[in-house]
Order: structure tokens, then sequence, then C-alpha cells
């Protein structure tokens, strides 16, 4: 009996050093995406950036807001741990309608960029690329909006608790990469990159929006109910998807933010500051 306790004690330490050793490439499998090539940006209205870093250049995305609308707000966004800036510039292209510049930041060995991704080196890239973006003046600093989704909202919590941030915007996202430790059996301290989502509710004052599939089988919805919870002013929306179909209307999406943006006072109506709208009535954003 001795014996056969230590062998699968060994076994399982084994198990824990391997998931320690192999932990980062399963967080993220930049791996499995396709080398991008160079990309046409100029004929799609985008100003590409380059980012020093201290372990290497890391690419980002910028597109203007309407010449119209400026001082104008920005979105800045982190996207999931199997994609890459390259796949984004349309689908978010409504932002731009409303009014609001996009920054689009490339993770450390990722497409283009040079390093290897850890938390502590996508925070250091997107700190430079907030700074960068704080300081055009087309910009309001005042309403730079943080989109995380999926892998992504660890990437811009953990930015609202170095940067201001007028709202953090949530899609897809989980509590924190502990929080799947027992899935595998291994214990929580072993994780190297905790993207702590909850923790930095907890310390975040400003409105927070999070969108969600209820029927999301990659990061189940109870995470979205936590991160609500966590949060001082917080709005839930829950969307018939799943992880990767989420949201299934972008439309509606984009209503959704849209409507939130103005409640919170970041988004104004064609131009107008806050004050000089009308006020709509608040409330918890509806499930869909």
């Amino acid at each position: 009996m001795l014996q056969a306790a230590n062998i699968l004690l060994l076994l399982y330490l084994g198990w824990c050093l391997l998931l320690f050793v192999l932990q980062r490439p399963l967080l993220f499998p930049r791996w499995m995406i396709p080398a991008p090539g160079e990309p046409a940006v100029e004929e799609r209205g985008i100003e590409r950036l380059w980012l020093s870093a201290s372990f290497g250049r890391v690419e980002a995305w910028y597109l203007p807001p309407p010449e119209n609308r400026r001082p104008a707000p920005a979105v800045v966004f982190a996207h999931g741990n199997g994609e890459l800036i390259d796949f984004w510039p349309e689908t978010l292209g409504p932002f731009r309608e409303l009014g609001f510049g996009l920054l689009l930041v490339e993770y450390p060995g990722y497409g283009r960029s040079g390093g290897s991704p850890s938390q502590r080196r996508i925070a250091e890239a997107f700190d430079l690329a907030y700074d960068r973006l704080a300081a055009r003046p087309e910009i309001d600093r005042a309403r730079i909006v943080l989109l995380g989704r999926s892998l992504g909202g660890g990437a811009v919590c953990d930015l609202a608790l170095r940067r201001p941030a007028a709202a953090l915007v949530l899609l897809s996202c989980f509590t924190g990469v502990k929080a799947f430790a027992a899935r595998y059996l291994a214990p929580p301290f072993l994780i190297r990159d905790p993207f702590d989502n909850l923790a930095a509710l907890r310390r975040y004052r400003g409105p927070v929006l999070v969108l969600h599939g209820r029927h999301d089988e990659i990061v189940p919805f109870g995470h979205a109910a936590r991160l609500k919870a966590a949060a001082a002013d917080a709005e839930l929306v829950a969307y018939e998807a799943g992880h990767n179909d989420c949201p299934p209307d972008w439309e509606a999406f984009f209503r959704d933010v849209a409507g939130f943006l103005r409640r919170k006072g970041i988004l104004w109506a064609e131009g107008r500051p806050r004050h000089e709208e009308a006020a709509p009535t608040a409330g918890e954003a509806p499930a869909r």
C-alpha cells in the first residue's frame, strides 16, 4: 500500500511538473495560428505602430476616429488567445462609426511581434500602447474604454490597475486562470500567469459591462456572474451563445455596448457632452 501510494505521488508530481512546463503553450497557443503575411494596412485606413518593449518590438494597429468627432473617445482592444489583431479591424469597425478611435494591440510573440507571451510582458506592451494612444491630440484621454475578449479580459483588467479607464467591457472573460487549475488536477500556486480578473474588478471603481454566452463551454457562464458581482458598478448581458460564437449578433453587441457607454456618459449623442443630453433610464442590460 505504501509503495503504491509513493508511486501515485511520484506520478502526480510528474504531472504537476509537466503542467508547469506546458502551461504557457496551453494558455498562449500561438503555435496553432498560421503565420500572418505583411498586412496591407494603409488601404484599410490603419496606422501601423511599433512599440519598443524591453523584450523586442510589439505591433499595434490604430484606426483613427472620424474627423468631425474630435477630441474623441477611444477603445483599446485585447483579443483572445487564439487570435491576432489582423482578424479584427472590420469586425470592430462600427466603433469608428460611433465616433471612437480604435487601438488593436498584439501580444508579445504573436503575429509579427517579438518576444514570447506572459502576463508581465503583455502588461508592458499594453502600458506602452495605452500611453501612445493617450498622448494623441485627437483622443480624449478621459474617455478611453478597455475592451477584452476571453484572455484579453485579463490583459485589460490588468491594465486598468495601472492606467485610467473610463470603462471596462469584458466579452466571454474568465474570473482568473487559477479557476481552471482544478480542471487539470493542478494546485493553483503553480499558475505562472494568473490574470486575476476578480481581484482587479474589486479594485476598479469605474463602470463595467460583462457580456457572455449562456452556453459557453470553455468559460462557463458562472464566471460572468462572479465578475459582475465583484465590480462596484457593473451590468451583465447574457447571449444565447457559446464561447467562439459570442456574440451571436454583432449588431446587437454594438447596440448593447453603445447603450451602456451612453448611460455612463462616455459616448455623447451627436458629439454633445453628457450634461446636454436627456438622461436615459439606467438599469441592468437585458438578456439576449
